[in-house]
């Protein structure tokens, strides 16, 4: 027999449960965390210092939120379609090598023209990669998990190729591009508002933050108000009813995979053209996976993907912070931390919805 689905109110499906999951992932890597012998007190107030204590640390935690933006957004368009989409790395990796290209080939352009282009070629590149295997799909039965992890291994690989024997930079001895030209990168923040009268520290932060909220903003009315997402979010819900009001299951499976693959391209972008200002081998520095956990904690929802997004980029500014003030909280120790919480927000998801319901009911009968 198959378990009865748990019904919630939506406020508890996207708010509560996301808390109480969270909160116990944090009960838990306390409980590590006192088994090494350190204090969880000090080292919460210790992670969240280093996160949100300072304008530095805050730009850095901004400029992690960006690429989980970009990434949980990627997993959340799929997700509405009833897919799971594994793939940002490959496809993070192939708008890397399409923006790359862009960046080297257009530099005579003049920058308002190079960049746009830039980043719409590195959404190409991603959406290119999420189509094949949402066609591949749609078209041939091959499901989309198992195509997108493989995808993931040929993008490496032929990020490595083109790295090391076409676009590599001459006399270097990394897998690099050549350095973008000048007016072929994004503008850092504290750049940006340097004119305005507001003076920040330097910091990873860049215009690519500007362009994850709008991403943000976009995905929203996207999925929540228009014909498109309203037939993505049928064919997520019931294929079949989908197919009988006349909206293809297929086509949309494709449009959600290359959506999903564009918003995993904005990765490339922050990296690329807002950090590095060059393509370098294994970029997406596991980003891309993440992105799934945020996808998820989110619920799909773009506010809930901002959410988590932040929270990520807090354990990954604040965990690296910690790592430097307490010698015996390695960062090994914080991508633990960071496990657990992925742990409890997709794999117990089930139980923490039967716990919040149970917990709603009593409270309506008392």
């Amino acid at each position: 027999m198959s378990a009865t689905p748990i019904d919630l109110p939506r406020w508890a499906d996207a708010g509560l449960v996301p808390l109480v999951s969270v909160t116990a992932a944090l009960l838990v890597a306390g409980l590590v965390v006192l088994g090494i012998g350190e204090s969880p007190l000090e080292a919460t107030a210790l992670l969240l210092k280093g996160a949100l204590g300072s304008i530095e640390g805050l730009g850095f935690t901004l400029y992690y939120t960006t690429n989980f933006i970009f990434t949980g957004l990627a997993v959340a368009v799929a997700f509405h379609a009833g897919l799971f989409n594994i793939g940002g790395e490959g496809q993070a990796t192939i708008a890397g090598i399409f923006l790359a290209l862009a960046c080297l080939w257009l530099a005579p352009l003049p920058g308002i023209l190079l960049v746009p282009l830039a980043i719409l070629a590195g959404a190409a590149g991603g959406a290119l990669y999420g189509f094949i295997p949402g066609w591949l799909q749609a078209t041939r039965g091959s499901h989309v998990v198992i195509t997108t992890i493989m995808f993931n291994f040929l993008a490496a690989t032929l990020s490595v190729y083109l790295l090391v024997n076409v676009m590599g930079k001459p006399g270097s001895m990394q897998a690099e591009t050549p350095e973008f030209a000048g007016h072929a990168v994004l503008t850092p923040m504290h750049q940006l508002l340097a004119p305005l009268g507001i003076k920040l520290p330097a910091t990873p932060l860049n215009t690519a933050f500007l362009l994850a909220l709008a991403a943000l903003v976009a995905i929203w009315a996207l999925i929540y108000r228009s014909r498109l997402g309203y037939a993505i979010r049928t064919v997520g819900a019931n294929p079949r009813a989908a197919a009988y009001a006349g909206i293809s299951p297929a086509r949309m499976t494709m449009v959600a995979m290359a959506l999903s693959g564009a918003l995993a391209g904005g990765l490339a972008v922050n990296e690329a053209m807002g950090v590095q200002h060059r393509l370098l081998i294994d970029f997406t520095a596991g980003y891309g996976f993440v992105g799934i956990a945020v996808g998820l904690m989110g619920r799909g929802h773009p506010i809930g993907v901002a959410l988590s997004a932040f929270l990520f980029g807090v354990l990954y500014q604040g965990g690296a912070e910690l790592s430097f003030d307490k010698p015996t909280i390695t960062r090994d120790m914080v991508v633990v931390i960071g496990g657990v919480v992925i742990l409890f927000a997709g794999a117990l998801d089930g139980l923490f919805r039967k716990l919040v319901a149970n917990a709603l009911r009593l409270g309506r009968v008392a």
